[in-house]
C-alpha cells in the first residue's frame, strides 16, 4: 500500500515547465504569424492577380489591390470572351477523367498487390517485393524514353489508354498497402477462414474494410499524383485534344497561346487547377492523419 501511494505520488508530482514571460510569448506569436503570412503571400498574390488586367499585372506585380478589378481572365479561360484559344474546359475534363480512372485503378490494384505480398506465400515473393522497392528508387525521368517506345510499339500512343494504363499501378502504393496489411492481426483472417471464407472473401469482406485509413491515404496521394502528372502526359500524347491542365498550362506559360506576359491568365489557370486537390485534402485531412498515425486493429 505505501508503495502504491508512493507511485501515485510520483505520478502526480511531475515537473512543470516555467511559464514564459508575456513579452516572450507575444514575440513568438508574432514570429509565427509573420512566417504564416509570408508563406500565404504567394497564394494571395495569385488570387489578386487573377482579377487584374495584363498592364496592371505587369506594372504592379506585387500590388494587393487590382486597378481596375476585372474577371476578364476567368471569362477568357471559360470562353465567355471568345476563348482566345484557351480550351481550359477541355483541359479540365481530360485531367478529371484521367485522375478519376487512375485513382480508382491504383486503389484497386495496389490494395490487391499489397495484400498478396503481405499474406500469400508463393515462389519468388521476396524477389518481387525487392523489385517493387527497387522501382521506387528509379528516377521517373529515366523511364521516359522506354515508356514512349512501349506505348508506340503497342499502338496506343496519343490516346487516352496511353495516358491511363501506365499509371494504374505504382510501387509506392503497393508498398504502403503491403505495410498496412502486415499490421493486421492474422487471427482476424484465421477466424474468417474457420467460418469457411476463401481468400477472396477474406480480402474483400474482412481485411479491406479494416484498411479504410490506408485506402483514403492512397486515394489522396493517387489523385494528387495523377492530377499533377506532367512528364508522362508529355511523352504519351502529342495532340492538343489530349492536353491536360499540366500540359496546357505549360503551353500557356511558354507563350504558345498568345503574346505578352498574360500574368492574370496564367495565374488564374494555375489557381483553378489547384482547387480540386486542395478541396480533396481538406475534406479527408482527418482520415489522412489517422491513417498515418494509427494502426488498424489492436490485439
Amino acid at each position: 500500500m505505501p508503495v502504491a501511494e508512493k507511485l501515485r505520488g510520483s505520478s502526480v508530482e511531475r515537473p512543470i515547465l516555467p511559464r514564459l514571460p508575456r513579452p516572450v510569448r507575444l514575440t513568438g506569436y508574432a514570429l509565427v504569424l509573420a512566417f504564416g503570412l509570408l508563406y500565404a503571400l504567394p497564394f494571395v498574390l495569385q488570387v489578386v492577380t487573377s482579377f487584374k488586367t495584363d498592364p496592371d499585372a505587369a506594372s504592379r506585380p506585387l500590388s494587393l489591390i487590382p486597378s481596375p478589378w476585372t474577371p476578364g481572365a476567368y471569362h477568357q479561360l471559360f470562353g465567355a470572351a471568345g476563348g482566345d484559344g484557351v480550351p481550359f474546359s477541355r483541359w479540365l475534363g481530360n485531367s478529371t477523367l484521367v485522375a478519376v480512372l487512375v485513382t480508382a485503378g491504383r486503389v484497386l490494384f495496389n490494395s490487391m498487390a499489397g495484400y498478396a505480398l503481405a499474406r500469400l506465400r508463393f515462389r519468388g515473393r521476396g524477389m518481387l517485393t525487392a523489385l517493387v522497392i527497387g522501382v521506387m528508387a528509379v528516377p521517373p525521368v529515366v523511364l521516359l524514353i522506354p515508356k514512349f517506345l512501349v506505348l508506340n510499339t503497342f499502338g496506343i500512343f496519343d490516346t487516352y489508354a496511353a495516358m491511363v494504363f501506365p499509371l494504374l499501378v505504382d510501387a509506392a502504393g503497393i508498398f504502403i498497402m503491403k505495410q498496412f496489411f502486415e499490421s493486421v492481426p492474422r487471427e482476424v483472417e484465421e477466424a474468417a477462414r474457420i467460418d469457411g471464407a476463401g481468400i477472396v472473401r477474406i480480402f474483400w469482406s474482412v481485411v479491406l474494410p479494416m484498411a479504410r485509413p490506408a485506402l483514403i491515404t492512397l486515394t489522396i496521394l493517387s489523385f494528387q499524383g495523377s492530377w499533377n502528372e506532367f512528364t508522362h502526359f508529355l511523352v504519351s500524347t502529342q495532340s492538343s485534344e489530349f492536353e491536360t491542365l499540366t500540359t496546357g498550362l505549360a503551353r500557356v506559360v511558354s507563350g504558345g497561346l498568345g503574346k505578352g506576359t498574360q500574368y492574370p491568365l496564367k495565374l488564374t489557370a494555375a489557381l483553378l487547377s489547384t482547387i480540386p486537390v486542395a478541396v480533396l485534402f481538406f475534406c479527408f485531412q482527418r482520415y489522412f492523419v489517422r491513417g498515418a498515425n494509427s494502426g488498424s486493429v489492436k490485439e
